[in-house]
């Protein structure tokens, strides 16, 4: 009904139409903007003006093709912040752009949705690919002949439950200053070392609540556990900060049997040929009688 309303304003010839659009981010927030010269509200979200976005136009195509877009923005301390581009907040979050006749807000089409791409920040500004829901297409689909298992620790497949299991889940305080990438924690027993060696480290409280990275290195110092991340996290760690643990795998068939005792929902081939086996030719000291080579 607010698309009819719409088409039947803009069949007017005049017309009181702007861009309205809400980037909700992967932790939950959703922020409003529009190129109106008020702020508008509908759907429960403020579309707020004067706060520097424009959007280029929508590049829509038919079939599977990919429409795309661009917006650029002014970074500001109240909306979108430079630290939280840093720290990836903006990260594959959701954006759906409306077309919205802004005396009547109850008219309005959807014009475009996807999610956030690329960012690059320039002099104060920044500058996003936007990617429409085709571009989910263009990923590679099919299931992999590995060694090493396919699954995601805790995915459906997987079935570990990395959320609740105590076995696989840890947290605690930090009570030491960190510089966001190597942490010094207490024990954590009766977690051994290497427990949480490709797991996952979640920020629950402060600043860089909502923050994670996949651990690098985990290892038993004296009467501490020291934590790696491949990359530091883009927001300071502070004294009393909560973090969660979440076990790491390795994808290996022994991990899967002795770690996590989950051998029947292993997603790999652990006995299938290798590279040295498909290039193998008969030799003499060999016993050639056609039976099998492992």
């Amino acid at each position: 009904m607010s698309r009819q309303l719409l088409l039947e304003h803009l069949a007017t010839g005049l017309t009181h139409v702007c861009q309205c659009w809400a980037i909700k981010r992967r932790d939950g927030v959703v922020l409003g903007f529009t190129d109106h010269d008020r702020t508008l509200r509908f759907d429960g979200v403020d579309f707020v003006a004067d706060s520097g976005m424009t959007a280029r136009a929508l590049s829509s195509t038919t079939g599977l093709s990919v429409d795309n877009t661009e917006a650029v923005g002014v970074l500001t301390a109240a909306t979108i912040t430079e630290t939280d581009i840093a720290a990836g907040r903006y990260d594959q979050a959701e954006v759906t752009v409306w077309q919205v006749r802004w005396d009547d807000v109850t008219a309005r089409q959807v014009n475009f949705r996807g999610t956030m791409g690329e960012i690059t920040r320039n002099g104060g500004q920044f500058q996003v690919d936007l990617r429409g829901l085709a571009e989910a297409l263009n990923q590679p689909q099919g299931r992999s002949y590995l060694k090493t298992c396919s699954a995601v620790l805790g995915d459906s497949r997987c079935a570990i439950n990395t959320q609740t299991e105590a076995a696989y889940v840890a947290e605690v305080d930090v009570d030491r200053a960190t510089d966001g990438q190597s942490f010094d924690l207490a024990t954590l027993v009766p977690f051994h070392a290497e427990w949480f060696k490709n797991g996952f480290l979640q920020v629950m409280t402060g600043a860089a609540k909502g923050l994670s990275a996949t651990i690098k290195e985990d290892r038993l110092v004296g009467t501490r556990r020291e934590v790696l991340l491949w990359q530091p996290l883009g927001i300071a760690i502070s004294v009393g900060d909560q973090l969660r643990l979440v076990a790491g795998c390795d994808k290996r068939a022994e991990t899967c049997r002795e770690k996590f005792s989950n051998l029947a929902n292993f997603q790999g081939f652990p006995h299938i040929p290798g590279d040295d086996w498909l290039m193998a030719v008969p030799r003499s000291g060999d016993v050639n009688n056609g039976g099998s080579l492992l």
